[in-house]
């Protein structure tokens, strides 16, 4: 995963391939492009030279016009594939208006082995590199022209003159003719009413095609899935809400502005989505009041929170409870990557426990107001208690504007009516950063009864040095300062380890 140059390339089929997206981005003086990679597997699937498969886009949705992009099985002809252009936000901190920059993306699907080959239509490529880093993916360039090879899913971002994305494919191809499918085949489907999803239904999108609807909603109901290898489109900004309901995924499906929330639901599973938004109040994903939630193989770049997971807000009630969010891979233009705990109900205070992160690359966070930053925020407001939280494995790149961590017990008057309980029984596990422009972390208590407590740290790595209470210091030193973090005298029982 990386940095963007939109191309998003997906393919799918009735056998088994792998769906692949690559999102190219040009913003200022860097271009990228991102891939989403998906292998479907089924009996069908029995060519061992591999299988490629892309769809044209629908007319009456936006083109990029910046890359070539053309994709092959090893040895075979090059397939075009023609790229979406998503719009992302860039804040001016002085005056609050905001530019908006056109990117690209590729999606298409695969399986065995594909070469990818993109040609940069507005200048020479002086340089290019695959992000996330961790995925040691490195990009030939030769004049205008970038190439590269997958051999397995990724979600990838190309970032050229300085980005690329990639992320898996899809599985079963159902009947347009089921009784309980909501079928939307290749072209564009501009609804002018809510789409409902009810109880057994599945709504599957097609590669190819691209739906447009106020809103898609699940609503009381159970059994139900959204998925396929098709793109949710919103040139305003709509929702994909899930109210009340229980056994729901989301699979596979891209998301243009089209941003999931759910409410007070139970067992919903978000594998390989992927959305991108510029609009206001752009969250990627929001959670209140859920229980079961996992998150797993996503992509996100937003004009606001990424992932924010929240107690009580308007009618929804209750705690927020096992919410796990993995292998996945977060870019916020504003706001936070993931932020925790920030809505509750102070009449009845609610509780935000069984949190996981695990596996995460987040390429970028850019906010200009410090309340805001943190990649990482464990902000409880509104009377929230935040407990049992694992945050394993999670690299951060050199962000543009904010912090690594931000754990607060918050009081802030323009969301909440209260500050929040506390923050307790924490890990913190092999967390590592890379880069320069993060300013200092924040760990604040409230007051003397609402407090951090019991916040263990194992395997801080910060530019390749781990930090931990044992290392070489001077003794009037306090161990936060290697990072740098404040923490402040509500904050008890914080340590630091190295294993």
């Amino acid at each position: 995963m990386a940095k963007p140059s939109l191309i998003h390339s997906s393919l799918s089929s009735h056998s088994g391939f792998v769906k692949t997206i690559i999102y190219w981005y040009t913003y200022t003086l860097s271009s990228f492009f991102l891939l989403l990679g998906q292998s479907i597997i089924t009996e069908g699937a029995k060519d061992p030279k591999g299988f490629l498969q892309t769809w044209p886009i629908p007319g009456g949705v936006p083109v990029a016009t910046s890359f070539d992009v053309k994709a092959r099985v090893p040895g075979g002809k090059w397939t075009s594939i023609e790229t979406y252009q998503p719009v992302h936000s860039e804040v001016n901190f002085t005056t609050s208006g905001s530019v908006k920059h056109n990117s690209s993306l590729a999606y298409f699907d695969f399986n065995g082995t594909v070469e990818i080959q993109a040609r940069y239509l507005k200048d020479r490529v002086s340089k290019a590199v695959i992000r996330p880093y961790s995925l040691n993916l490195t990009p030939k360039n030769s004049g205008s022209v970038i190439s590269f090879t997958l051999d397995e899913p990724r979600d990838v971002i190309v970032q050229v003159n300085d980005d690329i994305f990639t992320n898996p494919p899809d599985t079963k191809v159902p009947s347009e003719e089921d009784k309980d499918v909501m079928y939307y085949g290749p072209g564009y489907h501009k609804l002018n009413s809510t789409l409902e999803v009810g109880t057994g239904k599945t709504l599957y999108v097609a590669g190819g095609a691209v739906v447009s609807a106020p809103d898609i909603t699940v609503t009381n109901s159970s059994d139900v899935t959204i998925r396929g290898r098709g793109l949710l489109y919103s040139p305003k900004g709509n929702s994909l809400q899930i109210y009340r309901s229980k056994n729901v995924l989301i699979d596979r499906l891209i998301g243009i502005n089209f941003l999931p929330r759910a409410y007070e639901s139970k067992d919903v599973t978000f594998s390989h989505w992927r959305d991108f938004s510029a609009v206001q109040w752009g969250n990627g994903m929001d959670v209140y009041c859920c229980e079961n939630v996992l998150m797993n193989f996503v992509f996100l770049r937003n004009s606001d929170n990424c992932i924010a997971v929240y107690a009580h807000r308007d009618e929804w009630y209750g705690n927020s409870t096992n919410i796990t969010i993995q292998n996945s891979i977060l870019w916020a233009d504003v706001a936070h990557p993931i932020n925790i705990g920030t809505h509750g109900n102070t009449q009845d205070p609610e509780t935000i426990a069984g949190l996981t992160i695990r596996n995460i690359d987040i390429l970028d966070q850019r906010e200009g107001q410090v309340e805001y930053q943190g990649t990482i925020a464990l902000n409880p407001g509104d009377g929230n208690l935040i407990q049992e939280v694992l945050i394993d494995d999670v690299r951060v790149e050199d962000i543009r504007v904010g912090q690594l961590l931000n754990f607060r017990v918050m009081y802030n008057t323009k969301y909440n009516t209260s500050p929040g309980l506390g923050i307790k029984d924490v890990l913190v596990r092999d967390l590592q950063y890379t880069g320069t422009k993060a300013s200092m972390s924040i760990f604040v208590g409230y007051d003397e009864t609402r407090t951090i407590s019991n916040v263990t740290f194992e395997n801080l790595v910060i530019n390749r040095k781990v930090i931990s209470d044992n290392m070489q210091k001077p003794g009037w030193y306090l161990t936060t300062d290697f990072i740098p973090a404040y923490a402040n005298e509500h904050v008890h029982n914080m340590t630091f380890t190295s294993t």
